[in-house]
């Protein structure tokens, strides 16, 4: 995978940094794993708005995924490697030697023609759905559950993946990419390998109309905001605004909104690291 930098024949491509898409295998996506996705603009059932800063945006279609791999034992060969325009990741439709399609996010590595599978008795390769409990220690996750069945949730973004760290009775101790290390029940299951699609971040929008082609309208400063709408608002001049602050008053910037008495407290072994300041 690889990124490519636009000449400078426009000014929106001036700084624009694309993706090369070189895992990209098909243009299309696979007709029965579409499904429609209504728009809401930030809108509720009334039409006031209930969330800023939403609307417009390119129309697009879900692709369905596979978060719980719950096909044991059935091998499915790689067909394609496709674009997803509702995630970071790159996604992968499977083909099940009994005919059944199905798309999976896919992992670093992963290429067409290659078999993957899931369940009890999988070898621990790039692609494959496995039991934590049968997973070697050190290797390299994604896509993982938190409660068994549930389907993947944590570690699905594009370059994410988590480390198995060690084993003790019913429970395995996981590094999430937040840095955060966290038991989770060895029942879950987890896909080998990091997500694809790791150079997301390197790339740069190049200009405003980009951001409104995603679905995001343009975001008002808190400090240019009357006292009225925002605590940073008001003041004489450029006022700086005071100590940074959400709309209702919560303090940001290190401040903890975690639940001293969660019930998933718990399971956290080590919490995040803050960023020095």
């Amino acid at each position: 995978m690889s990124v490519r930098k636009l000449k400078p024949i426009t000014p929106g491509q001036r700084f624009r940094v694309v993706n090369g898409y070189d895992a990209i295998t098909a243009d299309k996506p696979e007709k029965s794993l579409l499904a429609p996705i209504k728009k809401s603009g930030g809108r509720n059932s009334q039409g006031k708005m209930t969330m800023r800063y939403k609307g417009g945006g390119h129309k697009r279609r879900y692709r369905i995924i596979d978060f719980k791999r719950n096909k044991d034992g059935v091998p499915a060969t790689v067909a394609t490697i496709e674009y997803d325009p509702n995630r970071t990741a790159f996604i992968a439709l499977l083909n099940y030697q009994d005919g059944e399609k199905r798309y999976m996010v896919a992992p670093s590595g992963l290429q067409v023609g290659q078999n993957v599978v899931s369940g009890s008795g999988a070898t621990p390769e790039i692609g494959n759905a496995m039991m934590l409990s049968e997973i070697p220690l050190g290797t390299i996750i994604s896509c993982l559950e938190l409660r068994p069945g549930q389907g993947a949730v944590m570690a699905r973004s594009a370059g994410s993946f988590a480390q198995l760290m060690a084993r003790d009775g019913k429970f395995a101790s996981i590094k999430l990419p937040s840095g955060e290390t966290r038991l989770i029940l060895v029942k879950c299951l987890a896909t080998i390998g990091a997500v694809s699609n790791s150079d997301h971040q390197l790339q740069v929008s190049g200009k405003a109309g980009r951001s409104r082609w995603l679905g995001r309208r343009p975001r008002t400063r808190p400090v240019v905001m009357n006292p009225v709408d925002h605590p940073m608002g008001g003041g004489e001049g450029r006022a700086s605004g005071g100590h940074p602050r959400s709309r209702n008053g919560i303090p940001a910037k290190g401040f903890r909104t975690r639940s001293r008495t969660k019930a998933s407290n718990k399971y956290i072994v080590e919490r995040r690291k803050t960023r020095k300041k």
